[in-house]
């Protein structure tokens, strides 16, 4: 026991996240950087669905990562667990929540200067949160701008100054290798091999000393010493150089960049070495979400992901910011107060899992059965109250679709499911929507939702058939009218008899329902007016149109009963008469509920986001340029429900997958009456 101890302390954990766009690369990259550091022995690729990320049927079947991915391996004594998070912007989430416990990023990226702009949101986010991040230009065989260009591209959409490492090698328009800007040594690329050492190209001589002298600067930025010496021409060390580079990146203040072919295992060992010498402690990250760590103090860890297994088994994915956890052991979800015991601790492998005894400040592990501890949650076995730590705000959906269960007899099984799949992705919602009957569930999107119902049938054999939902219409009137309503019945015994006299009218637009009565000299005894206000309600639910009648006052003005027949009932039926008689003769008129939209999107895009909202019949409020990001819009704007459906998919179609949006409902608005005689006619 004391020689695993002290195995233990001597780990030098590195959390480090892979993000990038969808396309970029990140799984082949997660895969070479396994297979160079003797993780695997062979490696899988995505088309051939024998990756250790996106091991789930649903990222085999879209060829894509759908929830994030985590693997580990050691280099040069480092112990490295690697984050592998989805790139489309309809799993971000995932990809937000894995970050909050990352130390560093590594932010993928294709070399086309026309799809750098889709690094904006993830390069915000890191910024916003104070990530330590470094960039790899991925896919150099392929590329299509010079590189300067892609850098000049970056830097447009980046806060942080970037500090490109390394300087291309090309042959004609071949990458072959490069140049390496802290010791000014060359290297050749060979397949499956580390790049050998070679006689520095003299025809780039002029070009590396400009791109040195780039990055010494931009070091010098931060640091006084440097900038004496470039400014007497001293030539600083190379250690000096690798200090300022570690130090920079661990105070968030660069982006270093360097480059490769994952696929080729190019340029991915001098990445595992910049994780190596810059990527910083895990103790740096923990005092930037403001812990202060102490010896021997109690745990503090973060659920970032929440697994469920086909079987059924749940899996917490923990970040432990502080003491060590045991298998076994209690500890308390901060949140809710929930003391809940670990149920086994395991390194995973894509799906794979290894059992631990223990695990220490700094790792990333897997923890079975913390029932009630959702994603985000913060954990402790601390007997004193903790502040929970800061967790990534959940995004709002955008994209909805009614489902229900293929075989009626499922209906029981939707619940307990849709629980399940909700503490998977914290970015789905759902509802029982009272005005339509429907069960919606919301997301980021229709491959989103696409993927979600694909979990439910393969984990839960639960198969859902999915439609665009009902828009929640409403009715209201633009007249008003009096009307006399009769109920009398008589059956050999007692009868019924019910008597009134309403007067309808329309309300103001969101006032709702009102209902008074005026009665003089009980013509309605005072038992039985509950009852009439009850049999107009029961009405409302469904109007002259078919949808429910909103911003109507109704009043009780006169009516009669009889000493014996007379009953709440009788009254209420009396009531349901007149309304019917008397709703038609008002004018009733379809209204539509208008969402009012805050849209986000990059300057470049906002003329043609304008006229999106406007061909959606949508009303602009105002745009303006985000102080707190650059090159982008807000737009403010109402739109009718009933053009929100696929408004997501052509908004990202239009800013290159980054435009978004948040919503709320706002108000109701009398439908164009061309496209009322459309709906009614449909209904």
């Amino acid at each position: 026991m004391g020689n695993n101890s002290r195995q233990q302390t001597e780990i030098r954990p590195r959390n480090v996240a892979i993000v990038g766009p969808y396309g970029s690369g990140k799984t082949t990259l997660l895969e070479s950087l396994l297979y160079v550091t003797k993780a695997i022995t062979r490696k899988g690729t995505v088309e051939e669905g024998n990756t250790v990320g996106d091991s789930s049927p649903e990222a085999k079947s879209h060829l894509m990562s759908v929830e994030v991915s985590c693997a580990y391996t050691t280099y040069e004594g480092i112990d490295f667990t690697f984050l592998d998070c989805p790139g489309s912007v309809e799993f971000i989430q995932e990809t937000y929540n894995a970050l909050v416990g990352a130390g560093t990023a590594i932010v993928v990226c294709e070399p086309i200067v026309s799809k750098v702009l889709t690094l904006s949101p993830l390069l915000k986010f890191l910024d916003d949160w104070q990530i330590p991040h470094i960039i790899f230009i991925n896919k150099m065989d392929r590329a299509q701008d010079e590189f300067s260009d892609v850098l000049n591209a970056i830097k447009s959409i980046s806060s942080r100054p970037l500090v490109p490492q390394q300087y291309p090698i090309k042959r004609e328009r071949d990458i072959i290798g490069y140049i390496d800007l802290i010791t000014e040594k060359a290297y050749h690329y060979h397949p499956g091999q580390a790049a050998d050492l070679v006689p520095f190209p003299e025809e780039l001589k002029e070009a590396e000393k400009a791109a040195r002298q780039e990055m010494l600067e931009t070091l010098a930025d931060f640091d006084d010493h440097l900038l004496e010496e470039l400014l007497e021409d001293i030539e600083p060390s190379q250690e000096e150089i690798v200090k300022d580079l570690t130090q920079d990146l661990a105070d968030d203040l660069i982006v270093p960049v360097l480059f490769g072919v994952a696929k080729e295992d190019y340029g991915v060992r001098p990445l595992l070495d910049c994780l190596v010498k810059e990527a910083p402690e895990p103790n740096i990250t923990a005092t930037r979400r403001g812990l202060k760590l102490v010896e021997e103090g109690p745990v503090i860890a973060q659920v970032l992901k929440t697994y469920y297994s086909s079987q059924g088994g749940r899996l917490s994915l923990v970040r432990i910011w502080q003491g060590k956890i045991v298998d076994g052991m209690t500890l308390m979800g901060v949140e809710n107060n929930t003391p809940v015991r670990v149920g086994g601790v395991y390194r995973l492998m894509g799906n794979q899992q290894k059992s631990l005894h223990i695990a220490e400040t700094g790792q990333i592990v897997a923890l079975a059965r913390l029932e009630g501890v959702a994603t985000g949650d913060t954990l402790t076995d601390s007997q004193k109250p903790i502040q929970p730590l800061p967790k990534a705000p959940v995004i709002p959906p955008v994209y909805a679709q009614a489902v229900s269960p293929e075989n009626k007899k499922d209906e029981v099984k939707i619940s307990g499911a849709i629980t399940k799949i909700l503490e998977e992705d914290p970015s789905l919602r759902w509802e029982q929507n009272e005005d339509t009957h429907e069960v919606i569930l919301w997301g980021q999107g229709a491959i989103h939702l696409q993927v979600t119902l694909e979990r439910l049938k393969n984990k839960y054999n639960l198969t859902m058939v999915a439609r665009n939902p009902k828009v929640p219409y409403k009715e209201t009137i633009r007249k008003s009218t009096k009307v006399h309503g009769r109920y009398k019945h008589q059956t050999g015994g007692h009868g019924a008899f019910g008597d009134v006299h309403l007067e309808i009218k329309p309300l103001p637009r969101g006032e709702g329902f009102r209902f008074l009565e005026t009665i003089v000299g009980g013509v309605v005894p005072k038992q039985y007016i509950p009852g009439v206000e009850a049999g107009v309600r029961e009405y409302l639910q469904k109007g002259p149109l078919g949808y429910p009648v909103v911003d109507i006052e109704v009043t009780l003005f006169n009516g009669s009963y009889h000493p014996v027949d007379s009953s709440d009932q009788a009254f209420r039926q009396a009531a349901r008469i007149a309304m019917a008689s008397g709703m038609p003769k008002c004018e009733p008129i379809l209204l539509e509920p208008i969402l009012l939209l805050e849209i986000f999107t990059p300057s470049d895009f906002t003329s043609n986001v304008l006229q999106l909202v406007t061909g959606h019949r949508g009303q602009i409020l105002g745009y303006e340029g985000m102080a707190d990001w650059k090159n982008w819009d807000r737009i403010n704007a109402y739109l009718p429900q009933a053009e929100m459906q696929d408004f997501i998919i052509q908004l990202r179609s239009l800013t290159l997958g980054v435009g978004f949006f948040h919503w709320r409902y706002d108000h109701l608005e009398v439908v164009p009456e061309k496209i009322s005689s459309q709906v009614l006619a449909a209904a």
